[in-house]
């Protein structure tokens, strides 16, 4: 019989220089679990935090209380943010997004360098131009496993549209101790939703594997867990009426119960000095609850296998990919919430990603398909024609010895033989539906040390004087807000917002942004 040769895509991860896993965080880094969703909802007014955008068309005696009640819909709209929490240590820098010295990514590493990232000789990015792409703007190595992935699922105007940076950055490997999440951080700068602030596919505090740095953690707006269709539909509830009577009756009725009530509230005296504000606390909700019938009475606005963009004959997966592959479904979810402006920003936890099995094709098989849920949420969002940051992250990281796997999903690449956080990194796309992201500074030069915010050494291992972010992952956080506010213009309020952080002064952090504002 001949022998195995790496691991299935949802088969989990067994080492034998592991002990079994015990905690959530070890059965989701090598596989074992894959995370079930609960959603828990408050009442009906509880889901309504500062809604961007209200679609209902009240009746015209009701239209004086929108602004009153947050319903205008001229709030403060954020560029959507999902994270990708890619859990066990994956390899992200070398064989998937280029990583250089000084110079920027294309300042290459020695051989042996590569050679620790995966490559071998014969594959450096040193070799020839042809491993190199740039189709996303960011570079990564031609025979990327990510890329692949990413560009499996977007249109060539997707890619043109795209670009990204990196950020080489230590930090441990399989433990809980990587306050990785930057999701508290992105709402705080503003990013918000309809119906929710955060979403996440773990049921942690982050909503992701990896927790939140703890001074930025709002009890406030915890992630509600979200990691299938039936999550995303059951976050409203608008009560038995629209199954009794159509979506228009219902409305009606709630906009009567609102003038009945109202007519009531102004013949009574609560006799308390907060007299008109518990009146316009109770006319609010009524109001509120008219327009949440209005808008979501028919729960498939909010179901992704509803959405043709998303499943299909033209959607961004198949209903075969759709209905087969758990991620897929997590992704789609997740994406449609963010996008369409209903949560602010979303985590996706994908598990397995501690693939040092003494193989290439496992962490292979695993990276195209982690490309192809972000290539996913890129191509949804320029169908929406929004915006959108991605930022994938994983704790710790993978080296190889040399070592190389001969198998067609191996592709000749060096095996993972073990966890290794001096060759860690993190790094973020931006979408920009008006054209590809422009990277701060005036020269080809200056622009490449902006698209790698910090850099290596010629072996493969971070340098951690290279940058704020290189060797501490709280700091690597605030890089990552910093930035996504730099793509608002607003990183002049980083300081006010963060005011204990240690990105250092102005000088210093702009030297951490990549981008020019797109919005």
């Amino acid at each position: 019989m001949s022998k195995k040769k790496h691991f299935d895509l949802d088969q989990p991860l067994r080492h034998p220089d592991h002990r079994r896993p015990t905690t959530r965080r070890e059965f989701i880094a090598q596989g074992f679990r894959a995370g079930f969703a609960t959603v828990l909802g408050g009442s009906v007014f509880s889901l309504f935090a500062n809604p961007r955008q209200a679609q209902a068309a009240l009746s015209d005696d009701l239209q004086d209380m929108r602004n009153v009640c947050g319903l205008d819909g001229n709030g403060e709209s954020k560029i959507p943010f999902i994270c990708f929490d890619l859990a066990g240590g994956a390899n992200i820098a070398g064989s998937n997004v280029l990583v250089g010295k000084q110079g920027g990514q294309l300042d290459f590493l020695s051989t042996a360098g590569y050679v620790k990232q995966g490559l071998p000789g014969d594959m450096a990015p040193s070799v020839s131009n042809t491993l190199i792409n740039t189709d996303l703007g960011l570079a990564f190595h031609s025979d990327s496993a990510m890329l692949r992935g990413i560009l499996d699922k977007i249109a060539a105007g997707t890619a043109a549209a795209t670009n990204g940076a990196v950020i080489p950055a230590r930090s441990e490997n399989d433990t809980g101790n990587n306050p990785h999440n930057p999701m508290y951080g992105i709402n705080k700068a503003g990013a918000n939703g309809e119906l929710l602030a955060l979403i996440g596919s773990s049921s942690s505090e982050s909503g992701g594997n990896s927790q939140a740095p703890a001074s930025m953690i709002d009890p406030q707006v915890r992630p509600t867990k979200v990691d299938r269709p039936s999550d995303a539909t059951g976050l409203v509830d608008v009560g038995d009426l629209v199954g009794l009577l159509s979506q228009e009756d219902t409305v009606a009725v709630m906009e009567s119960m609102y003038r009945i009530s109202d007519s009531k509230l102004k013949r009574v005296n609560t006799q308390v000095t907060a007299d008109a504000t518990i009146k316009e606390m109770v006319r609010c909700g009524y109001l509120k609850s008219a327009d949440m019938a209005d808008r979501f009475g028919n729960p498939n606005i909010l179901n992704p296998e509803a959405d043709p963009d998303i499943v299909g004959p033209a959607g961004i997966f198949t209903s075969a990919e759709f209905n087969n592959d758990r991620e897929f479904r997590k992704t789609a979810s997740v994406m449609k919430l963010v996008i369409d402006g209903y949560a602010g920003a979303g985590t996706i936890t994908m598990g397995g990603y501690d693939y040092h099995t003494g193989d290439r094709a496992t962490g292979e098989i695993r990276d195209l398909r982690a490309g192809r849920c972000i290539g996913a949420c890129l191509e949804y969002a320029a169908r929406k024609s929004k915006p959108l940051m991605i930022y994938i992250f994983s704790d710790g990281s993978v080296s190889s010895n040399g070592m190389i796997d001969d198998s067609p999903d191996g592709r000749g690449k060096g095996v993972w033989t073990g966890d290794n956080q001096q060759t860690a990194a993190s790094f973020f796309l931006v979408y920009n539906p008006t054209g590809r992201p422009q990277l701060l500074g005036g020269s080809a030069d200056e622009q490449a040390i902006h698209q790698q915010l910090g850099y290596m050494r010629a072996s493969g291992d971070v340098e951690t004087a290279s940058s704020p972010a290189a060797n501490n992952v709280n700091l690597l956080v605030e890089t990552v807000v910093l930035n996504y506010m730099a793509l608002h213009g607003e990183q002049g309020n980083f300081a006010s917002l963060f005011p204990s952080h240690g990105l250092g002064n102005a000088t210093l952090m702009d030297a951490m942004t990549a981008f020019e504002p797109i919005v």
